[in-house]
């Protein structure tokens, strides 16, 4: 049975959004000209980009979070990030060579909608006059729904916006509280009907299974409300605790959280009952409509995974702005600062981007790298030279999984388990030789 894994295989995995994971990566000294180098070269490729823009403010902090965040009620801080952002962009466009063709857009947080609509449109505008914007770009930013106007819906649609990922996490008003999010159901339904009524064509709704005090209960109310308000993807998230890396999460303990097979009794109820209202289950923790563009982009094999998490397209070049972002070409990895005020001041002072890391992917990264993606996104891989063939057939934990019901193993080809779904990132991480290889302790959220 399933609980019966649930002990052996609920260990720290990394979640994959990259391979190798940031905490594997070389601990070199980052090389701004051999990054611009392999970019320039992806760009030659293929001219269509992604573009991450990282708006890391909000005016309070929920204490579940993991993400890069700023607090302050200081909207005077919006303008001199929107001309970092800007420059950082102009850089990028001058080192490139050429005009990029952006295919998608998403603005994440933080919290986007601290910056008023106005900022949002100085933001925007200014990226896309420095570029060419695809006629199928898709452009989606998160929305906290308490600080979502019908302004920056209007605006934004306006500017070609057509997804809006809201982050509500659970409806519960008491779980709200402990985690110290302030939102309400009514402003829930306000920006997903003012959502809907200018045309959005993909609303999202982020939950997390697991926040302390949260029960079965919850779980079944908070699919209720989805009953009603229709989503068109939900993401379906496990609550990672790990107060040493982010020291709000010590608002509660260990005593306040389920765990182990409590925990994933809570990610099955919600996944039946929302199989029930016909969402299809899409790579890990997403769920979607079948007219929706990530169901669809799943049945035609497209479906890829970056630092944005499951998106309905690929491009060979993500760019990735602001505090924090990273940026991938397909051979090489660059992070940009973390520290929002020192972000700010290196662009201000230097004409040259704010890198803190690089990695320069091996030829076996990129080998490891493929498998990886293929299995999170189409739960299957296959090989067909000798180089690749070593990574999967003397691979103990492989034969492990495979013993275990989660995987099969076929002539150059595996495929994931109705049951290893539930584990795909221990399957995931089953090639991860970095990770075998490190001595670089790193720490990872549990598998469930």
């Amino acid at each position: 049975m399933l609980i019966d894994l649930l002990e052996k295989y609920n260990v720290p995995v990394p979640r994959y959004t990259s391979y190798p994971t940031v905490p594997m990566w070389d601990p070199t000294i980052p090389d701004s000209k051999r990054w611009l180098f392999e970019a320039r070269e992806c760009l030659e490729k293929n001219n269509r980009i992604s573009l991450y823009i990282h708006l890391p403010y909000c005016e309070s902090l929920c204490t579940y979070c993991g993400c890069n965040k700023y607090i302050t009620k200081n909207h005077n801080v919006e303008q001199p990030y929107i001309g970092a952002v800007l420059k950082e962009w102009s850089l990028y466009v001058q080192a490139l060579g050429k005009l990029p063709k952006i295919k998608e857009i998403h603005l994440g947080g933080g919290t986007p909608t601290f910056f008023s609509s106005e900022n949002l449109e100085r933001l925007i505008t200014g990226i896309l006059k420095l570029s060419d914007k695809d006629g199928k770009c898709e452009m989606s930013f998160e929305a906290h729904p308490s600080s979502t106007n019908y302004d920056h819906l209007m605006i934004l649609r306006k500017i070609g916006f057509n997804r809006i990922s809201l982050g509500v996490q659970d409806f519960d008003e008491g779980i709200m509280k402990t985690i110290h999010r302030f939102q309400t159901l009514e402003q829930i339904k306000e920006v997903t009907k003012n959502a809907r009524d200018l045309g959005y064509e993909s609303i999202n709704y982020d939950l997390i299974y697991g926040l302390p005090g949260q029960t079965k209960e919850h779980i079944i109310k908070n699919m209720e409300q989805l009953k009603n308000l229709k989503p068109d993807r939900i993401a379906f998230y496990s609550y990672a605790h790990i107060p040493s890396v982010k020291p709000g999460q010590r608002a509660y303990g260990e005593a306040d959280l389920l765990k182990g097979r409590d925990k994933l009794e809570l990610y099955q109820t919600g996944k039946k009952l929302m199989s029930e209202m016909d969402y299809v289950d899409i790579g890990m923790d997403h769920f979607a409509v079948k007219n929706d563009s990530l169901y669809k982009s799943m049945k035609t094999r497209k479906l890829h995974r970056n630092f944005m998490g499951y998106t309905a397209m690929k491009t060979d070049l993500s760019i990735g702005l602001g505090a924090s972002s990273i940026s991938d070409c397909g051979t090489a990895y660059a992070q940009n600062e973390k520290n929002v005020k020192l972000y700010i001041q290196k662009l201000q002072e230097a004409e040259k981007l704010p890198l803190v890391k690089n990695h320069f992917l091996s030829e076996e990264d990129k080998r490891v790298k493929r498998h990886i993606l293929n299995l999170i996104c189409h739960f299957e891989t296959n090989w067909l030279s000798t180089s690749d063939a070593y990574l999967f057939e003397k691979n103990e934990m492989i034969s492990q999984l495979e013993k275990d019901g989660l995987l099969k193993r076929f002539p150059r080809q595996i495929k994931v388990s109705p049951r290893g779904k539930n584990f795909i990132r221990n399957i995931c991480s089953s090639l991860d030789m970095r990770m075998k290889e490190s001595k670089r302790e790193a720490v990872f959220s549990k598998a469930v």
